[in-house]
Order: structure tokens, then C-alpha cells, then sequence
């Protein structure tokens, strides 16, 4: 069965660093785009980032470009995010995700991380 795990969250002053990474098991995940998600206190989950499969090619959200890096190392099966200058606004539950077949299924679905809280303080 998939299953992604998230670690590395915390409190952190604003101007700090995080990382976080995210082990993933159940699947080839090197066939699979993998993302970053992100859900503010009181706010829908918003797209914070993507890497292609063999992490050749990112993309972020505006809202982090210049100070996030998304990475992956797929020989450990895990993804990253390297989050730099953080602001309190960057304060959410982080999440991975990756769209791969379902179980003994024939089609994809979303699979989502039990997430990681990141808190920034001022």
C-alpha cells in the first residue's frame, strides 16, 4: 500500500529555515510526478510546489519562488522541501502527494501524506 510520511516540521522565528522530507513506500515512485501541498489555520490546501520524475524540472507557487527548493532522491524514496526566509505566512500543515495507480486498479488516484505542521513566528 502507498504511503507517504512527513517529517521535519516545527516552530521556527521568521527569517529561519526548515526542512522537510517526505518518505514515500508502496510504489515505484521514480515514475511519478511527486508535490508539496500546504493548508493555512483557517484556509483551503494550496499547490506550494512539483518535481518531474527524475527531478530535472520543478515548479513553484508564487508564493514560494526564490525561497523554497523542492528535490527528491529517489533511490531513498524520498522527497524534500528546503524552505528558506520563512514568513508567517509560510504557517500551515505541509503536505506530499503523489497521483499513482490505485491498488490493484487499473486507474490513478491522489495519495496524500498525514502532513507535517510548519509554524513561523514573528
Amino acid at each position: 500500500q502507498v504511503q507517504l510520511v512527513e517529517s521535519g516540521g516545527g516552530l521556527v522565528q521568521a527569517g529561519g529555515s526548515l526542512r522537510l522530507s517526505c518518505a514515500a513506500s508502496g510504489r515505484t515512485f521514480s515514475w511519478y510526478n511527486m508535490d508539496w501541498y500546504r493548508q493555512p489555520p483557517g484556509k483551503e490546501r494550496e499547490f506550494v510546489a512539483t518535481i518531474s520524475r527524475s527531478g530535472g524540472s520543478t515548479y513553484y507557487a508564487d508564493s514560494v519562488k526564490g525561497r523554497f527548493t523542492i528535490s527528491r532522491d529517489n533511490t531513498k524514496n524520498t522527497l524534500y522541501l528546503q524552505m528558506a526566509s520563512l514568513k508567517p505566512e509560510d504557517t500551515a500543515i505541509y503536505y506530499c502527494h503523489v497521483k499513482a495507480p490505485a491498488d490493484s486498479r487499473d486507474y490513478f488516484q491522489d495519495y496524500w501524506g498525514q502532513g507535517t505542521q510548519v509554524t513561523v513566528s514573528s
